[in-house]
């Protein structure tokens, strides 16, 4: 007897169920898609339980005759595709599986009325069973209504996480589809509370609403057929995760790896390790150049090109971020109890100036040591920094804007960027001005660190650092990039040592450099404790205005804050 047998349509639509539909927001997602797909300018989303006990999903599309409500149910009909070829897909959706999946999986209800038809009509699914379509209620458009998600398939439904849990993922799936579609309202509950309620919106406006106000220097590229437009906060605003990474491509909200690793790459020399930046970017490319059917939940895409991909996604966001210490600077606010916190920059204050900026070794002209000044020269319009007028603590330089604003700036933090920006530009220049020392240093280290930095001798000379084997772990130190001044050889090396062991052979070469150029601009940078004179912190103040991504150091941290006028004259109660 045959061991083998075909299994049943209704079986074969839970498999298909569990591949489409893992949990209440990929139901809901799906369902949205089709809303979007047909038209709707407003949408509403309600779900009840996390979306395991009830999702129900509103719209004002194109709604459907009785005749299409039947097919709709069906597996593999489809309003999407107009041909049999996978390409060229111009639609959210096209797989042809959602509605008969929840229907296999859960108790469905469909409600549709096409615009201009007298009335509606509804069909049910209740467990895969198909019942029959009768005339209904309801406004032009479509209504789905899903109740008791994976009641046939008990056993799936024991892996759904809590309730809460489902509702926060229903969420997240939901506000990526509004940022993808700004132009449609979406409202959305839970449980009976209003989440969000936004009209249709301009793009900037969208995100803002969803994404916060700091998402707003503006992101454009254009690479052959590909191009990128969308949104970002500067690298002093981040988050513990990349759920505040909107990704949309041809319309369609992804949370494609690759396209992640490109924002990563994008950010690495300017935000903190662990640490995820806010943006909203939107990719337009010929449908015949992506693949969106890899995943069965769409979320994932092959690119023809996916080099072309990155280069352009990596290119843009770093021209948005590559400002100086201008308009978007992080704020201080006062607030009850007895600390400062950092908060979004002002309407006004928001979005770095993009500089293509030739940068020279911007190493200060440090002298003796000055005594701290309580005077400075009046601040000027055009310098968003303003005049120092004092140092505290041998660290901060106190500033005062023309507005009134007051700055605070953190000096080994601020040209450790410096320097990290002049090394940088002078290596992609090809031309890093080295030191040679008056007697050659020579670096004891741990067998394996000085194997890693002979390993690449070739890149380090690319920046400045000359150096030779001298046998066991030492090493024999001839150069040292001239934008350091004079550190101390053993500490630079040993950094420099740790760096490339932690980043390990199958780094590209262009990170590993970017890298160790961080650590080259650490030791090269001025320190806490160092005493500057008044010509200096102005010098100091006016090289940061005009240096790319001089609001973070090379670690990620801030390299000042501001505090306004209103905002001290709260402190004090005089507002």
């Amino acid at each position: 007897m045959s061991r083998i047998r075909l299994l049943s349509e209704t079986t074969i639509n839970r498999i298909a169920a569990g591949e489409v539909i893992e949990r209440p927001a990929a139901a809901a997602r799906e369902l949205v898609e089709n809303a979007l797909d047909a038209g709707a300018t407003r949408i509403t989303v309600a779900i009840a339980g996390g979306g395991i006990d009830r999702i129900e999903i509103t719209d004002d599309g194109i709604g459907m005759d009785a005749a299409e409500l039947a097919l709709a149910v069906q597996r593999h009909a489809t309003s999407k595709l107009t041909d049999d070829q996978l390409v060229r897909i111009a639609t959210l959706g096209f797989r042809g599986e959602a509605l008969p999946s929840i229907g296999a999986a859960a108790r469905l209800s469909l409600t549709a009325r096409p615009h201009g038809a007298e009335h509606a009509h509804a069909i049910t699914v209740d467990g895969g069973v198909v019942g029959a379509v009768g005339p209904a209620a309801l406004s032009p458009g479509c209504r789905v209504v899903v109740r008791d998600l994976f009641f046939a398939t008990p056993a799936r439904r024991k892996f759904l996480k809590s309730a809460r849990s489902e509702a926060d993922a229903v969420e997240a799936a939901i506000r990526r589809l509004a940022l993808a579609a700004p132009h449609v309202a979406f409202r959305f509950e839970t449980d009976g509370r209003v989440v969000f309620d936004l009209p249709g919106q301009e793009r900037a406006a969208r995100v803002s609403s969803l994404l916060g106000p700091e998402v707003s220097l503006m992101v454009e590229g254009v690479r052959g057929d590909l191009r990128i437009e969308g949104l970002a906060a500067s690298p002093s605003h981040s988050r513990a995760t990349a759920s505040a990474q909107a990704l949309v491509v041809n319309g369609r909200p992804v949370v494609d790896p690759q396209l992640r690793m490109a924002v990563r790459v994008a950010y690495r020399d300017v935000i903190s390790a662990g640490r995820h930046a806010i943006v909203a970017l939107y990719l337009t490319i010929p449908p015949e150049e992506v693949d969106v059917n890899v995943h069965p939940a769409k979320a994932e895409l092959r690119f023809r090109d996916a080099d072309a991909v990155r280069a352009l996604v990596i290119g843009a966001l770093g021209r948005a971020i590559a400002g100086g210490a201008g308009p978007s600077a992080p704020r201080l606010s006062w607030q009850p109890g007895p600390s400062l916190r950092l908060v979004p920059p002002s309407p006004a204050a928001r979005g770095f100036a993009e500089t293509s900026l030739a940068l020279t070794a911007p190493s200060l002209s440090l002298g003796a040591p000055a005594a701290r000044q309580m005077a400075a020269a009046e601040p000027a319009p055009e310098h968003p920094l303003g005049a120092a007028v004092a140092q505290v603590l041998d660290t901060y330089v106190i500033a005062v804007a023309s507005d009134g604003s007051l700055v605070l700036v953190d000096q080994h933090a601020a040209h450790e960027r410096l320097t990290h920006e002049a090394l940088r530009a002078q290596m992609l220049g090809g031309q890093v001005a080295t030191q040679p020392l008056l007697l050659p240093a020579v670096v004891d280290l741990p067998r394996a660190h000085a194997a890693a930095l002979l390993a690449q001798a070739e890149g380090l000379a690319r920046l400045g650092v000359e150096l030779e084997a001298f046998g066991g772990g030492a090493v024999l130190v001839r150069a040292l990039p001239a934008a350091l001044g004079a550190p101390e050889p053993n500490a630079l090396l040993r950094d420099v040592a740790e760096e490339l062991a932690e980043l390990g052979e199958s780094t590209a070469l262009e990170a590993r450099l970017d890298a160790i150029i961080a650590r080259l601009a650490c030791h090269g940078s001025i320190r806490a404790g160092r005493r500057l004179g008044a010509a200096e912190m102005d010098h100091l103040l006016r090289a940061m205005e005009a240096t790319p991504r001089a609001a973070t150091c090379s670690h990620g941290r801030p390299t000042f804050l501001k505090l306004s006028r209103a905002e001290i004259e709260k402190m004090f109660g005089r507002r």
